[in-house]
């Protein structure tokens, strides 16, 4: 499937992970090279991801409560009980930020990315119950360019996932093509529409669910009665830069509060 790519991805080329590996096997390395992602099972405690909980229900109650007083209840791509977003969770949280730089992250950065690594980006999303939207297939580097293009996005379910709450999808194989152009929808931006061999990717509590930053994903509707919540941390190369639009400014993602270092030269931090 070749698809037209973003007007910044111009040299792009795939750099295949390859061992030795500090947390990931052999065929999960050949899903990541291949795929674009893979399920990495059990690695969390339920301790841990009730703890993360109970630190943002709080700040996800707090969006959503300032989502019902905006303008038909929604701001881009939150809406009002339906689908909420608390951002940065790692400024407010000492669990989420011990949680962020824990060797889990630091050790699959290592295997995927290299030996110098930063938390990028942190968000939770909680899918409200009976909630009918899905976020439409995107690359996560298709909403800010960065460069280098290829980061890693650790989708963390927080209650178990399924296709009838909304688990996440990934679109198998495109992500070596580099960053795709992308356009504007109703519920953010979207970059494929033929989505023959699209695969769901179910996981428990407990599971990480970890994808690149160039693989075209999804989430379904949320058809049951509880709801849906996931912690989601992306990680990205060291001295990584965020392309500004035309006439603006590259940026280097380096905010000490919330883009910190997780490895350095293969140490931890």
């Amino acid at each position: 499937m070749r698809l037209e790519r973003h007007e910044k991805n111009t040299n792009f080329a795939w750099r295949d992970s390859k061992g030795p590996f500090r947390i990931i096997t052999e065929s999960q390395a050949d899903s990541w090279n291949q795929d674009g992602g893979f399920l990495l099972e059990q690695v969390i405690s339920q301790s841990t991801l009730d703890k993360l909980i109970e630190d943002i229900d709080p700040m996800e109650a707090k969006t959503n409560e300032f989502l019902r007083t905006v303008k038909n209840k929604r701001q881009f791509i939150a809406r009002a009980d339906e689908v909420t977003f608390a951002l940065h969770v790692v400024k407010h949280s000492k669990s989420a930020r011990q949680f962020a730089k824990s060797k889990l992250f630091a050790d699959l950065c290592f295997d995927l990315l290299g030996p110098d690594c930063r938390l990028y980006w942190d968000q939770a999303v909680y899918k409200k119950p009976h909630c009918p939207e899905e976020f439409p297939w995107h690359q996560d580097n298709g909403y800010n360019f960065v460069a280098p293009q290829d980061y890693l996005t650790c989708w963390v379910p927080l209650v178990d996932t399924t296709i009838d709450n909304g688990c996440a999808w990934i679109m198998p194989g495109v992500h070596r093509q580099g960053t795709l152009r992308h356009w504007h929808t109703d519920l953010g931006y979207e970059c494929l529409t033929e989505t023959s061999g699209a695969q769901p990717i179910e996981a428990k509590a407990g599971d990480v669910v970890v994808f690149s930053s160039l693989t075209p994903h999804r989430t379904g509707p949320n058809h049951t009665a509880g709801e849906r919540k996931s912690y989601i941390l992306q990680y990205a190369h060291d001295r990584a830069v965020m392309l500004g639009k035309e006439g603006e400014d590259s940026t280097l993602q380096d905010d000490p509060d919330r883009q910190f270092a997780v490895i350095q030269a293969g140490k931890y931090v």
